[in-house]
Order: structure tokens, then sequence, then C-alpha cells
């Protein structure tokens, strides 16, 4: 079983809001499996270990570092920590505090040093679905299946869902020919069938509260339609398995939800790209990193997309948004690509981390502005 925890939107934005002389930003890749955790507890030994130098090259006081180091020596010693993982595993920790985020896929290794957090490996799996959830819809049966990344899909207990229309309409079963006022032949089974969808929207509530995650149904009609018409979770997905799940398996339905999801990101991609071509065109469209600084600085950009493995190290003016590139990354400067993508985040933005192939011209990033500048 997988242990997630994804950073919510407004997390992310408190992490990119987080300044001080030590913030250490470690990525790992860690495994469910508990008999194999050792490796990861090793490898984030080594990254804390290249954390530390970072601040001691930087001239960072012992006394700072210290209780940085300390900090990440506790955690690799919590044997109950380590027990419950997923496939990847974020780490933001200051001298005064440790923060840590279960992810369903694993990222580029690495550890960096800065007077802020390096938060770009986190976009690509708050902004691009690798985690969704299955409504397994069918008059006799409901069930709710989770999507993690590439594991096999499982169904998942949610509190007061209902067991079947029949339970909810306190009948013997919805497909009845008799009427008593509306409820009978097909009009009745239509309202029967609407209060049942109403129930378990009701209970899907608490599960979707603040979540992004595609919703994605499994049903048949006239159920599939019937649920759209009360569903109130804005990410449901246009797109559905359209067959009855009756009789098939979490890992079954999950297979093909995953290529809705795949879909969906293909989507959006092609969304912005489309975008990006027709504001290019009015001059509010650039990959050029130096004007997206400058453009993300003064609230100018309403969507980015950054390449989510690639770091330029340097710095941007705060007032200016003025870039100064530097040759590697260290604890005085920090990844420009991942400023401008907290700025534009900052500013109400929106931000999609993607692999560079998907990324207009193959640049580092692309920005489409609200306003020329």
């Amino acid at each position: 079983m997988l242990y997630v925890d994804i950073p919510s939107q407004p997390e992310l934005a408190q992490l990119w809001s987080e300044r001080g002389v030590a913030r250490v930003s470690i990525y790992l890749d860690v495994t469910p499996q508990t008999q194999q955790i050792d490796a990861a507890r090793i490898r984030l030994k080594q990254l804390t270990a290249e954390a530390v130098t970072q601040l001691e090259e930087a001239g960072v006081d012992k006394r700072t570092i210290w209780p940085v180091e300390e900090q990440l020596q506790d955690l690799m010693d919590d044997d109950e920590f380590w027990r419950l993982q997923a496939n990847g595993l974020a780490v933001f920790v200051t001298p005064d505090s440790l923060r840590t985020f279960r992810l369903p896929n694993a990222l580029t290794e690495s550890a960096q040093v800065s007077d802020r957090f390096h938060l770009k490996p986190l976009l690509r799996v708050v902004s691009t679905p690798q985690h969704a959830f299955v409504l397994a819809l069918a008059e006799n049966e409901v069930r709710v299946i989770e999507l993690l990344g590439h594991q096999a899909a499982k169904e998942i207990r949610v509190p007061d869902l209902p067991k079947d229309a029949a339970s909810v309409a306190g009948t013997a079963t919805v497909n009845t020919r008799s009427y008593s006022g509306r409820l009978g032949g097909g009009e009745g089974q239509k309202v029967l069938l609407r209060k049942y969808c109403r129930a378990i929207d009701t209970a899907l509530r608490e599960l979707l509260s603040g979540r992004t995650e595609p919703l994605i149904l499994a049903a048949t009609e006239p159920l599939l339609s019937i649920y759209r018409s009360v569903n109130t979770y804005p990410a449901l997905a246009g797109q559905a398995i359209r067959t009855s799940p009756v009789r098939i398996p979490a890992h079954e339905i999950g297979a093909q939800a995953r290529e809705i999801v795949e879909e969906l990101n293909a989507e959006m991609v092609g969304e912005f790209a489309a975008l990006y071509s027709a504001r290019e065109n009015e001059g509010r469209a650039t990959t050029q990193m130096t004007r997206a600084a400058r453009a993300a600085t003064f609230g100018a950009v309403d969507t980015l997309l950054v390449d989510m493995d690639t770091v330029v190290p340097g710095t941007v003016d705060d007032e200016t948004g003025e870039i100064t590139m530097d040759e590697s990354a260290d604890g005085e400067n920090y990844g420009i690509v991942d400023e401008i993508a907290g700025r534009v985040l900052a500013n109400g933005g929106r931000v999609l981390a993607v692999r560079r192939a998907d990324i207009p011209q193959q640049a580092e990033l692309a920005a489409v502005l609200r306003f020329a500048i």
C-alpha cells in the first residue's frame, strides 16, 4: 500500500514564501516495501552530507547547520516513519522545522540549499494528474477506486457511502412499474436514482474536499448522466469509462482510468500550445527566461510551463525581476525557473511542470502573459 500526502496549492504557496539563512530541499526515491527501505535511508544520509557541504561552502554558521543536520538524522532513525512510504519523498528542512511529503511517483534525486526551498519537482505532482479517483457506479453497488502513479489501483473505503440504490430509496428495488405519486415507471426510477447519486456525492465530499485530482466515472446510462447532473466536485472528468463496473476488478478499472489520465495530461499540454501560439502573435507569450522573470515579478504571467528536471542556478531581483546567472547551485543562489514559478503562483497564476519536449521550442519554460510587458 502507498502512503501519500500530496501538498495542496496553499501548502505549496506557504513553502515558497519561506525565506531564511538555510532552507534545504531533498528529493529521493523510496519504496513501499518495508524490507527494502534501508537503501532509501542510506541515500538520505548521503544527500544530507551533500546539503551540509553546500551550507559550509556558503559560509553558513555551524550553529545554524547543526539543527538542520540533527533533524535529518532524527528522520533517518525514525523506524515508524520509514514503515509507511510511497515511491518518492520530498523533505524540506530549516534550523527550526522539518516537513515531508510522500509522493506517488519517483523524482530525480537531489539536495538543494538556498534561502528558499526548491519546489519545482513538486509542481509536477500538483499540476499534472498522477493521482485520480474512480467512481465505479451501478444500481446494485458503488465503489471508489484510487489511482496512484503506476501502481495497481485499489478500492478505498469511504464513510457513509451508500450500499446500493435500493437502500437509499428504502425499497426492494428501484425498478418498479407501480406508481405512488411520481415514483413509478421510468420517471420514478430516475427520481430514485437521482436520490442515490446525491447521497453518493454527499459521501464523497469529505474525501474530495480541497482536492483537484480528477474523479473519473465508470458507469452506463442513465446513471452516468444522472450522476453528472448532481455532481458538486469541480474536477469531475469529462471522459468516462462507459461500461458497467460490476464484477470488474479494481486494477482493471484502474488501467482504463490511467488511459483517461494520460489523455487529460495531453489535452492540458495541447491547450497550452494552442494558447501560446495565439498569444505569441499578440506579444503576450515568451520562452525567454529574462522576459518571463520580469513578467512574473510584475504579476503579468497567467500560465507558465516549466521543464520539471532542469535547474538553472542564479537569482532573480525582487524589485525588477532581473536575473543573475551562476555556474552552480550553492547556499547563496537558487533555481531561477523555480523562483519564476513561485512568483507566478504568488500572483494567482497557473504553473504546469512537464517534460521539455512538451514546452514550445523545447525551452526551459514558456509563459503566456495577461498583458504585454
